[in-house]
C-alpha cells in the first residue's frame, strides 16, 4: 500500500483508527492488553465518586528550571534498539514523517521508530470524552485548595488521636467558637521560634498539613511486638470481610489421552520418519519484512541438516580422545527472532545428538537488562557451546581482535555456526542413535523470577513427546495442516506449537516475524488467507494491532481458520482484545469458537486451552466478579457497584491425561474451597520436571502433593504449581485471575499487578503514558508490601500534566483497588530497562528504583496514607519521684549516676599566681627566650614565632595603645577581631595588662562578606565593646564598600589597627583586685542558631588552665600541635591561655591553611615529633577526605628520610560540644594507622556553654570506651545496652576522662530528680571552671539562675550544678583509672535543643541524617528539622540532577524502617547548602529558616502525601 494514500479515504473503524504506517500524533497509545471499555469507564466513574467525597488537595512538588526542561530529546527520535532480537514493539513512531518524506528508506525507518515498546498499543476505542474540562476543573480545585481555613496551630498529624483528625468541618463556617486569628495566607505563618515567614514554602506545607488532617482509614488495633516494647501495629482481618463459604474442590481430570497407533515413539522418530517418506513437505516457511516468503524448510532439509549439525558437535569439537562436548552435556542456541529455520535445524540437531539445548535471547550489549542472570543460568547449567547462526555471530559485539567477548556474568563460551556450508558432511555409515521418549532431560526453557534471577526448567523426553499428543488431541492437529504462528518460538507457546507438536504432524508452519508485524500488523491475517491457514498462535497483542491497522479490504477471509490459540488468554485483560476482534472480523469469516485462549507456565507447560467446538451455540465461559472479594481470595460474582470488577473469560479444561486442582498461594498445599481462589496445580506426565541444579526450590514446585481438609495427600504422584492464580467453575471450566508472579499482598489483602496497572492505564488523559509503558511492583518497607507504580510519560507532557495525571491514578487505584500507592514515579520515555522483546524488564526496573538509579523525572510519595503499622504515639509515665526512698546512694535500685575527676592536688610554682597575667610577666622574667608560640604557614614553615619576653613586650604595647589611643577604663569590652594566629595572642594578653575585658571574634569572610559580617556585628554589639583591635587588612575590610552593603559601617566602634604600636611602655601595668572580676567573653553560635556569651572569671580561667595542665601533664618542655578556630569554648583556651599557664610550646596550624595543604596538620605533628595534638572535626574530615587516597605516598612525603610517621601520637584529641563522630574518628584512625597512628590515640573533648570542658582524654587512664545502646529505647530517654550489630544498634563513643576538679551528675531534665546509673538524662556539672553566667543584653535572670544555679530536686539539695543542656549517662565500667578507682564513662547522645519530639519520642537529628546518608552514594550531607510536626529532611547531592528524585523514595524509605517517621518533605540541594559552623556542627534552625523563606534554590522539593 502507498503510504501517501490521501488520509480521508479510509473508513474510521474505532475513534483511533489510522492508516498502517501514519498515526495521528494525538492518538496516545497505550498497552492494549489492559484495554477494557468497561474497565475505562469504571475509572471515570470511580474519580468522579471520588471528587463527591472532598478535594484531595496534593502540594505540587518545587523543581528547579533545569530539571524541568529535561523532557528526553532520543523521545522525539526514534531510539536505536536495532539488533538482532527484534522487540515485541508497538505500533507506533511518536515522530513518524509524513508521507511527503515517505521517499528515505520509511520502512527501516519506522521499524527502528516503533522498536521498544511494549508488548503493544494505541488509542482507547471508548469514546468517553470526558477530558478536557475535566482537567482544568481538576487543576483548579487544587489551586482553590491552597487557602485553606486553619487554626493557629497546626494539628499533630503524625498520631492517630481520632479526635484531631476526624473532624469534618462544615463548608463555610468555622468550627471552632474560639475567635483564632486564621491563616491560610503564609504572610501570617510563624516558623517554630515565632519568626514570621512569608512564601511558597510554607503554604504548600501547610497544604500539606491540610489535605494530611482528612480523615484516613480507621486503623486496626493489633500489634505484633517488635523485640521491644516499641509496638508496631498489624493488620487485624476485618470480621466484615467475605469468606470462602463454598465446599472444597476436587480434582479435575482432564479426558483421558487416547494414544493413536501411528503416533511416532519420540520426536525425533517422527523427524526421521517424515523427512524419509515426504522429504518434499513444506515444514516451515519464513518472512522477510516485506511479507515475502523468504525461506521454505522442508522436512527433508530438516532432517539431513539436523543430522550434519549433530554429527559435527560430537566429532569436531575438541579431540577424538577428548570431545568438547558428549551426549547429556547442555548447548546454548543464540538465534535471532527473525531466523526459526536456523533455530529449528539446531534444535533439532540437539535432540539427535542426544544434547540437551538451553534456548536463550540474543544479547545485544554486554551489559543488557537481565543478561547478567541468563550468564548464571548457563554456567550453573555447565554450557560450553553456543550454537548461532551466521548473521547472529556478525552481528554479536566484538573485540578489537575481532573476538566475541565475555558477556558480564556469561562462561567463557565457544561460540559454533551451525549454517550447513560451514560443517562436514557426517559419513555414510554414521546414523544419529534414535531411542524411544525416556526420562533423559529433553531441553531447558528459561524463566525469569519475579525477583529478576533466571532459572531453567528441564523437559523431559517422556513429558516433550506427551505433551505433544496432549496439544495434539486438545487442538485436534491433522497431518499436513498449516498454521501460522506470530509467537516467540523460542520457548512456551510458540515453541510448543511452532516447532514440536508441529513435527509430530508434519504440520506446515508459516512463521512471522517481529519485525513484519511492526512494518505491517496485519500479515498474519493475510497469511491466513493466503496460506488458509486452518491455525494461527497469537497473543492478545497481534489481534488488537490487526483491528488497529485493519481497513476494508476486501480480501480478508477467515473462514479457513479452525483454531485461532490465544497464548496470553489466561490474561484476564486479554477478553477485550478477543471480544473486539470478534466482532471486527465476525463479518469477514470468522467463527466466534475458533478463539481459543489458552493458559500455560514455564514450569507445567500448557495448563488448560480451550477445544475448537463445532457446536457453537454453547457460549465460552464469563465471569464478573468483584475485585474487593478477589483481594480477600474470595470468588464473587458482581452484583452491585459494578465500578471495581474484573471480568475473566475461560480458558477451557484441564490437558488430557492432567490431573488439576488449586490450592492455597502460600502455606501448605491445601485444597481450596469452590468459592476461593487459589494456585493452580497440575499432576501429568507433560510437565517440566526440576529447576535445573536447585533441588530445594524444585521440591516446592514439581513436587507438590496437595492435602484435603483432613490432612491427607490427595493422590500418590506429586503436583506441579503452575504460578498461576484462578480457580475452576462449573462443568470443569478454568478461570485464571492472575499469576502468582505479580501478586502482591499488602495489608493481608491480595492485590495483582496487572489489574493495578490495566487502571492506571484507564485514567483519562490515557494518551499520558508513553506507549503503555508501565511497571507495577511492590517493596517491602516496614513489615508490610508497599506498591510502586512506575510509568514513561510522553515526551510532551507539562509538569501540570503529569502531576495532574498522578493524583488521578492515585484516587482511581484508591477508588477500585481500596489500596494505597505507595510511590508513583514518571520516567522519560524510553528509559526504562527493556526485555528482549522489548517489553519492560521488571525486576531491573525495581532493583534500579530501590538502588537509586531509575532517575525519574516525577515522583509522588504517599508515606502517610499508606503506612497505617506505626507504632502508637507514646505517652509519658511519671517519673519516680523523691517518695521511692533514696537510701545512700541508690535511687530506684540503682547507683546514683554520678562520677567526677581526681582533685586538683598540690600547687606548683606558677598556680600561686591568681592571675594569667601575672604567670606572663613571672615566665617573662624567669624564662625569657623560652619559645611559647610557632605559627605554621601552608608550606609548613614557621611564619613567626613568639618567646616569653616577647609576647610581655608587645602586650605591654598594646596595654598603651588602649589607654592613649583608644582611652579606655578598667573593665571596658575589647573586640579582638583577628585570624588565627599570634597577633591574637598579644591582643589578648594587651588587654589583660590594661585591665580591659577581651572577646575573640572571629574575623569576616573576605569573599563572603554579606553573611559573615552581620555575625561580627552582632557579636560586638551585644556584647558592648567599646573599641574594636584588628590587623590593618582586617581595618580596610570593615570599611569596605561590601562592608557598607552589608551592615551600617558608621555604628562601629573605635578601631585601633594594632600593626602600628607605640614604642613606649605604658606606666603602670594593671593588677585586678578581685579574682571573681571578669577576665573574658567567651561569645558562640549554638547548634540552634542561638548567639550565647559567657562569663569567665579569672578564677575561673586559672582552674581552667590548672585542670588541663594536670589531664594533659603539660610542662615547659613539651610540644603541643593545635589545629582549631581559636575564637570560643577549649579551643580558645588551648591556643591562648595553656601555653602561658604551662609553658609549655604551642605550634599553631591556622586550619584555613589545610584547604591548600591537607597535610599540613599531620605533617607538623610529625616533623616536630608531637606526642599531644588538638584538632577538630571539621579538620580531620579534611584529612580523612583530602589524603583518604594518598597514604601509601605520605610515607615518603618529602624526602625519603623525612617520611610522615605518626607513632609518637599519645594523643590526638577532637575539641568538640557534641556527641562523639564515631564514624568519622574511626575512619580516621583506620587510615592512619600505616603511618604509626594508635588508634587508641584518637579521642575526643566535651564542652558546653556552662562549661567550656567537661571532658578531655588526656595522657593516663584508661582508653575511650565505646558501647551499643539500642536506638529504640533512647526514643524513649531509655539506655539499653546490646551488642555490637545487633539491629538498631547505635555505637557511641565514650568523650573522654572527666576533667580535674569536675563533678558531674546526671538528672531528670523535667523534675530535676537524680537518676541511676546507666540512664538517660540531662548532664549536670559542678566545677571551678563553671562559667559564671550568660553576657547578655537582655538580663535574662530567669534563665541564668537554671542554668548556672540549678539544685537537684531531692537526694543532695545543696550543691549548685550547671545544666549543659545535654542528654548523656554515665556508666560504671570495669575499668580502673591512675586513683585505682572504677572509671565512670560520660557518654554524650545530644543537645536538648536540638532534639526532636515526634509521636511523643524523642529523636536526635544526627540518627535521622546518619541513615539517611547511607542510603545512597551521591548524597553528602543531610540535616533534619521538623516544622508543624512535619519531618523535613534535606539533602545534598552531589552528582547530576538528574538523581535528585533518586533520593526521595530511598530517604522515606530508610527513615521508615530505622526509625518509624514518615518523612513531611524532601528538599534536595546542591552541595554546601546546610550551613555549618566554625566547629563544624550543623546550623539546622538557619537551614529551617532558610527553607521557610525560600532562600535555598532547592534542585528539588517533594511534598509527601
Amino acid at each position: 500500500m502507498d503510504p501517501s494514500v490521501p488520509h480521508e479515504r479510509r473508513t474510521p473503524v474505532t475513534p483511533g483508527s489510522s492508516s498502517r504506517y501514519h498515526r495521528r500524533r494525538s492518538s496516545g497509545s497505550r498497552d492494549e492488553r489492559y484495554r477494557s471499555d468497561v474497565h475505562t469507564e469504571a475509572v471515570q466513574a470511580a474519580l468522579a465518586k471520588q471528587k463527591e467525597r472532598g478535594k484531595m488537595a496534593v502540594p505540587m512538588p518545587s523543581k528547579r528550571r533545569s530539571l524541568v526542561v529535561q523532557s528526553s530529546m532520543d523521545a522525539y527520535t526514534p531510539p536505536d534498539t536495532s539488533s538482532g532480537s527484534e522487540e515485541e514493539g508497538s505500533m507506533q513512531g511518536e515522530g513518524t514523517p509524513t508521507s511527503s518524506q515517505g521517499s528515505i528508506n520509511m520502512e527501516n525507518w519506522i521499524s527502528r521508530a516503533i522498536h521498544g515498546s511494549t508488548t503493544s498499543s494505541t488509542t482507547s476505542s471508548s469514546s468517553t470524552q470526558s477530558g478536557g474540562s475535566g482537567a482544568a476543573s481538576r487543576l483548579a480545585d487544587v489551586m482553590g485548595q491552597t487557602h485553606l481555613e486553619n487554626h493557629s496551630t497546626p494539628p499533630d498529624v503524625t498520631g492517630y488521636t481520632t479526635d484531631s483528625i476526624q473532624v469534618e468541618r462544615p463548608q463555610g463556617s468555622t468550627t471552632a467558637s474560639r475567635a483564632t486569628p486564621k491563616y491560610g495566607n503564609a504572610e501570617l505563618m510563624e516558623t517554630g521560634d515565632g519568626v514570621p515567614v512569608g512564601g511558597r514554602v510554607s503554604a504548600k506545607i501547610q497544604q500539606l498539613v491540610n489535605t494530611l488532617k482528612r480523615p484516613k482509614r480507621p486503623p486496626l488495633r493489633e500489634f505484633f511486638v517488635d523485640d521491644f516494647e516499641e509496638l508496631l501495629e498489624v493488620q487485624q482481618p476485618d470480621p466484615n470481610q467475605p469468606k470462602a463459604e463454598g465446599a472444597q474442590m476436587l480434582a479435575m481430570r482432564g479426558e483421558q489421552l487416547g494414544v493413536v497407533t501411528n503416533w511416532p515413539p519420540s520426536l525425533e522418530a517422527a523427524l526421521q520418519r517424515w523427512g524419509t517418506i515426504s522429504p518434499k513437505a513444506p515444514c516451515l516457511t519464513t518472512m522477510d519484512t516485506n511479507g515475502k516468503p523468504l525461506y521454505i524448510l522442508t522436512y527433508g532439509k530438516l532432517w539431513v541438516r539436523s543430522m550434519k549439525v549433530a554429527y559435527n558437535i560430537l566429532h569436531k569439537l575438541g579431540s577424538k580422545q577428548e570431545p568438547m562436548v558428549r551426549p547429556g552435556d547442555r548447548v546454548a542456541l543464540v538465534f535471532p527472532n527473525n531466523d526459526p529455520a536456523a533455530f529449528m535445524v539446531a534444535f533439532y540437531g540437539c535432540l539427535l545428538a542426544e544434547l540437551v539445548p538451553v534456548p536463550i535471547e540474543v544479547p545485544l550489549t554486554r551489559k543488557d537488562a537481565g543478561s547478567q542472570q541468563i550468564g548464571f543460568l548457563l554456567g550453573s547449567c555447565g554450557v560450553t557451546v553456543a550454537l548461532t547462526s551466521d548473521a547472529c555471530h556478525k552481528g554479536l559485539p566484538k573485540s578489537t581482535t575481532g573476538e566475541i567477548p565475555q558477556f558480564k556474568g556469561w562462561p567463557k563460551l565457544l561460540w559454533f555456526v551451525t549454517e550447513s556450508k560451514h560443517l562436514s558432511k557426517p559419513p555414510r555409515d554414521w546414523f544419529p542413535h534414535i531411542k524411544d521418549a525416556n526420562n533423559d532431560t529433553a531441553y531447558i526453557e528459561y524463566k525469569t523470577c519475579k525477583d529478576g534471577s533466571v532459572l531453567g526448567v528441564t523437559v523431559m523426553r517422556i513429558a516433550l513427546l506427551t505433551h505433544c499428543q496432549a496439544l495434539t488431541q486438545s487442538c485436534g492437529y491433522t497431518e499436513a495442516e498449516t498454521i501460522v504462528n506470530v509467537l516467540d518460538f523460542k520457548k512456551d507457546v510458540g515453541l510448543w506449537h511452532g516447532i514440536l507438536t508441529s513435527v509430530m504432524n508434519m504440520m506446515h508452519v508459516i512463521s512471522i516475524p517481529y519485525s513484519l508485524m511492526k512494518v505491517n500488523p496485519l500479515s498474519w491475517i493475510q497469511k491466513v488467507c493466503q496460506y488458509k491457514a486452518k491455525v494461527a498462535c497469537v497473543k492478545s497483542r497481534d489481534m488488537h494491532w490487526a483491528l488497529v491497522a485493519h481497513k476494508d479490504q476486501r480480501d480478508v477471509n477467515l473462514s479457513s481458520l479452525r483454531m485461532l490459540v490465544v497464548a496470553d488468554g489466561s490474561n484476564p485483560w486479554s477478553i477485550s482484545s478477543c471480544d473486539a476482534f470478534l466482532n471486527v472480523f465476525q463479518s469477514k469469516g470468522l467463527k466466534p469458537e475458533v478463539i481459543c485462549p489458552c493458559a500455560s507456565s514455564p514450569e507445567a507447560l500448557t495448563v488448560a486451552i480451550r477445544r475448537p467446538t463445532d457446536d457453537s451455540n454453547q457460549p465460552p465461559g464469563r465471569g464478573v466478579l468483584s475485585m474487593q472479594g478477589l483481594s480477600h481470595g474470595v470468588i464473587r460474582v458482581d452484583s452491585e457497584e459494578k465500578l471495581s470488577v474484573l471480568t475473566l473469560q475461560d480458558v477451557g479444561t484441564a490437558m488430557p491425561g492432567a490431573l488439576m486442582c488449586v490450592v492455597k498461594p502460600d502455606g501448605v498445599p491445601q485444597l481450596c474451597k469452590t468459592d476461593e481462589i487459589g494456585e493452580l496445580c497440575v499432576c501429568s506426565v507433560a510437565t517440566g520436571t526440576s529447576y535445573y541444579g536447585l533441588s530445594g526450590m524444585t521440591k516446592n514446585t514439581f513436587e507438590v502433593f496437595p492435602m484435603n481438609s483432613v490432612g491427607a495427600p490427595i493422590s500418590e504422584y506429586p503436583f506441579t504449581r503452575t504460578g498461576l492464580l484462578g480457580f475452576v467453575g462449573p462443568g470443569g471450566l478454568c478461570f485464571i485471575a492472575g499469576k502468582m508472579d505479580g501478586l502482591m499482598v499488602v495489608g493481608g489483602r491480595r492485590h495483582n499487578a496487572d489489574d493495578i496497572v490495566a487502571t492506571a492505564l484507564a485514567v483519562e488523559p490515557m494518551k499520558f503514558v508513553y506507549r503503555g509503558r508501565i511497571a507495577v511492583f511492590s517493596i517491602s518497607v516496614l513489615h508490610d508490601e508497599r506498591i510502586v507504580v512506575v510509568a514513561e510519560q510522553r515526551p510532551d507532557s507539562t509538569e501540570e500534566d503529569s502531576f495532574q495525571w498522578m493524583s488521578r491514578v492515585l484516587q482511581a487505584i484508591d477508588g477500585i483497588h481500596q489500596v494505597g500507592v505507595y510511590c508513583l514515579a514518571l520516567v522519560p520515555s524510553n528509559t526504562l530497562p527493556k526485555t528482549p522483546l522489548g517489553g519492560i524488564h521488571l525486576s531491573e526496573t525495581k532493583q534500579l528504583f530501590l538502588e537509586g538509579s531509575l532517575h525519574p523525572c516525577n515522583v509522588l510519595m504517599c508515606p502517610h496514607t499508606c503506612v497505617t503499622n506505626l507504632p502508637k504515639p507514646r505517652q509519658k509515665q511519671p517519673e519516680i519521684g523523691p517518695a521511692s526512698v533514696m537510701v545512700g546512694n541508690l535511687v530506684s535500685g540503682k547507683r546514683i549516676a554520678q562520677a567526677s575527676g581526681r582533685d586538683l592536688g598540690q600547687m606548683e610554682d606558677n598556680d600561686q599566681f591568681l592571675f594569667l597575667s601575672e604567670v606572663l610577666q613571672w615566665r617573662a622574667q624567669t624564662t625569657p627566650d623560652h619559645v611559647l608560640y610557632t605559627l605554621l604557614n601552608s608550606r609548613g614553615t614557621i611564619a613567626s614565632s613568639l618567646s616569653c619576653v616577647q609576647l610581655h613586650k608587645r602586650a605591654e604595647k598594646i596595654a598603651t595603645m588602649l589607654a592613649e589611643r583608644g582611652h579606655l577604663q578598667d573593665g571596658d569590652h575589647v573586640a579582638l577581631v583577628y585570624p588565627p594566629g599570634i597577633d591574637l595572642i598579644a591582643a589578648f594578653y594587651g588587654c589583660l595588662y590594661a585591665g580591659c575585658v577581651p572577646i575573640t571574634v572571629r574575623p569576616p569572610h573576605p569573599q563572603n562578606i554579606a553573611t559573615t559580617l552581620p555575625t561580627v556585628k552582632m557579636i560586638v554589639e551585644v556584647s558592648r565593646s567599646a573599641c574594636m583591635m584588628t590587623t590593618a587588612v582586617i581595618c580596610k575590610l570593615l570599611r569596605s564598600k561590601e562592608a557598607s552593603a552589608a551592615v551600617d559601617v558608621r555604628t562601629w566602634p573605635p578601631v585601633l589597627d594594632t600593626d602600628d604600636l607605640p614604642k613606649k611602655k605604658p606606666p603602670l601595668l594593671y593588677k585586678p583586685s578581685n579574682p571573681d572580676t571578669l577576665a573574658y567573653l567567651d561569645f558562640s553560635v549554638s547548634t540552634t542558631g542561638m548567639l550565647a556569651g559567657v562569663k569567665m572569671s579569672h578564677t575561673a580561667t586559672s582552674a581552667f588552665c590548672r585542670s588541663i595542665k594536670l589531664q594533659c601533664e603539660l610542662y615547659p618542655s613539651r610540644e603541643v600541635a593545635i589545629c582549631l578556630d581559636p575564637y570560643c569554648g577549649l579551643g580558645f583556651v588551648i591556643w591562648c591561655l595553656c601555653s602561658v599557664y604551662s609553658g609549655h610550646q604551642s605550634i599553631l596550624i591556622p586550619p584555613s591553611e589545610l584547604e591548600v595543604n591537607p597535610a599540613l596538620w599531620l605533617l607538623a605533628v610529625s616533623q616536630y615529633k608531637v606526642r599531644d595534638t588538638f584538632c577538630s572535626y571539621s579538620v580531620m574530615e579534611l584529612c580523612t577526605k583530602g589524603l583518604g587516597l594518598q597514604t601509601e605516598s605520605l610515607k615518603f612525603w618529602f624526602d625519603p628520610v623525612e617520611c610522615l610517621d605518626l607513632s609518637r601520637v599519645r594523643t590526638c584529641v577532637v575539641v568538640a560540644e557534641e556527641r562523639p563522630r564515631i564514624a568519622l574518628t574511626q575512619s580516621f584512625s583506620k587510615l592512619f594507622k600505616d603511618l604509626g597512628l594508635h588508634p587508641r590515640a584518637v579521642s575526643t573533648s566535651f564542652g558546653c556553654r556552662v562549661n567550656l570542658a567537661v571532658c578531655l582524654q588526656g595522657t593516663s587512664g584508661p582508653d575511650p570506651t565505646t558501647v551499643y545502646v539500642d536506638m529504640r529505647a533512647l526514643r524513649h530517654d531509655r539506655v539499653r545496652l546490646v551488642e555490637r550489630g545487633s539491629p538498631h544498634s547505635l555505637p557511641l563513643m565514650e568523650s573522654g576522662k572527666i576533667l580535674p576538679g569536675v563533678r558531674i551528675i546526671i538528672a531528670n531534665p523535667e523534675t530535676k530528680g537524680p537518676l541511676g546509673d546507666s540512664h538517660l538524662g540531662e548532664i549536670w556539672v559542678c566545677s571551678g571552671h563553671n562559667a559564671s553566667g550568660y553576657f547578655t543584653v537582655y538580663g535574662d535572670e530567669a534563665l541564668q539562675s537554671d542554668h548556672f544555679n540549678s539544685r537537684l530536686s531531692f537526694g543532695d539539695t545543696q550543691t549548685i550544678w550547671a545544666r549543659t543542656g545535654y542528654l548523656g549517662f554515665l556508666r560504671r565500667t570495669e575499668l580502673t583509672d591512675a586513683s585505682g578507682e572504677r572509671h565512670d564513662a560520660l557518654y554524650v547522645v545530644g543537645a536538648l535543643d536540638e532534639a526532636m519530639e515526634l509521636r511523643g519520642m524523642r529523636y536526635h537529628p544526627i540518627d535521622i541524617e546518619t541513615s539517611v546518608i547511607r542510603t545512597h552514594k551521591s548524597i553528602t550531607e543531610c540535616a533534619v528539622f521538623t516544622w508543624t510536626n512535619l519531618l523535613v529532611v534535606v539533602v545534598e547531592l552531589d552528582g547530576s540532577e538528574q538523581e535528585a528524585l533518586d533520593l526521595v523514595p530511598l530517604v522515606t524509605n530508610v527513615v521508615l524502617e530505622e526509625h518509624y517517621l514518615i518523612v513531611g518533605v524532601v528538599v534536595v540541594v546542591d552541595i554546601g547548602v546546610i550551613p555549618i559552623n566554625s566547629r563544624g556542627e550543623k546550623q539546622r534552625m538557619h537551614l529551617r529558616d532558610g527553607f521557610l523563606a525560600d532562600q535555598l534554590d532547592p534542585i528539588y522539593v517533594a511534598y509527601n502525601m
